[in-house]
């Protein structure tokens, strides 16, 4: 395994890093520890989960998995460095009581206790916003943040899904307040949805954000999803969570035929290929990858020592140009 530091700080993580949100819809509690130890026996040293995970009646579920699987002991929680979030309803319904969600110091005390119990930890080590919170003031969040930090119930903040002028707006005030500020941008990225390369990544790397994307298959669609269609595997989930929508969009559909005809005239697994491009970006410390089952995790591993040839790396711009340069690199 490859490593780098997250962001500016001192926090050596892995380059790749392990998704857990299939852990529980998907993956029952006992390959989802399987799979944590295979994570770690292959190096893998940074994991993330949010609240949230679970879903619907279960939210919640996913931190609890997590949280049997620390208790085994074995070092376990001292190898992590363990990410979660805060921001959405955990109301069994989606009505939630006043306060019950988004960002306001209530909240994020509230939710800090509620993940520290499932997870079985006493601290966590990256604490990310899920979402902005427009009613909430900033200088609120970081008042409720720097408390957690002084008391050892979190290490670092991040965010999550932040527009550009957010992540600028959330650490000048940090600044003011001398706090540390956001030190990771988990945001949506992958050579289908490149919008990050306007802003959002260069926001996170004037301000020396680590950026983690989330999503780095394209919900499937970079995962050989034409091939598996033919082969009868069945459609991709999209980013949109609606299976084979994508690929219904003609020019789409010939976009990624014309990513998996490349790779395979270079003998390259298009799901390898997708992360190891990612691993090639600017500010990147490591896409997420959220295996299912065993054998989807080692094909992740492969992508840490997989180099793209210049003529693959080009052919890949050619299929999925990126949006163009920053505005600030526009000449007036």
């Amino acid at each position: 395994m490859k490593y780098t530091q997250l962001g500016r700080t001192g926090l050596k993580v892995s380059r790749l890093v392990l998704g857990t949100m299939n852990f529980g819809p998907l993956t029952n509690e006992a390959d989802s520890h399987t799979i944590m130890d295979a994570a770690l026996d292959a190096g893998i040293n940074f994991f993330d989960t949010a609240n949230v995970y679970g879903w619907g009646e279960n939210k919640g579920r996913t931190e609890e998995i997590l949280g049997t699987w620390f208790a085994q002991g074995g070092d376990r929680r001292d190898k992590v460095v363990l990410a979660t979030k805060v921001y959405g309803n955990m109301a069994a319904t989606e009505t939630a009581w006043p306060n019950h969600d988004r960002l306001s110091a209530l909240n994020i005390r509230r939710a800090v206790e509620a993940s520290l119990k499932r997870l079985q930890t006493d601290h966590i080590d990256l604490y990310q916003f899920h979402h902005i919170d427009r009613a909430t003031p900033v200088e609120e969040i970081w008042q409720a943040v720097d408390t957690l930090i002084q008391q050892g119930k979190i290490l670092y903040a991040g965010s999550s899904n932040f527009p550009g002028w957010k992540i600028a707006q959330t650490n000048e005030t940090a600044r003011r307040l001398g706090s540390y500020g956001l030190v990771s941008e988990q945001c949506l990225y992958n050579l289908v949805e490149r919008r990050a390369e306007m802003e959002v990544i260069p926001a996170a790397q004037e301000y020396g954000l680590g950026v983690i994307p989330w999503s780095p298959l394209g919900g499937g669609l970079l995962g050989g999803a034409i091939r598996k269609e033919r082969e009868g595997a069945g459609s991709p989930r999209t980013s949109g969570g609606r299976a084979g929508d994508a690929l219904a969009d003609p020019s789409l559909r010939a976009r990624i035929q014309s990513y998996e005809d490349l790779l395979d005239k270079h003998g390259v697994d298009p799901g390898e290929a997708a992360l190891a491009w990612l691993l090639t970006r600017p500010g990147v410390t490591g896409p997420i990858v959220g295996p299912r089952t065993a054998d989807q995790l080692d094909s992740a591993l492969r992508a840490v020592d997989l180099e793209l040839s210049a003529e693959v790396l080009s052919g890949l711009d050619e299929i999925f140009p990126g949006p163009g340069p920053a505005p600030e690199a526009f000449a007036w």
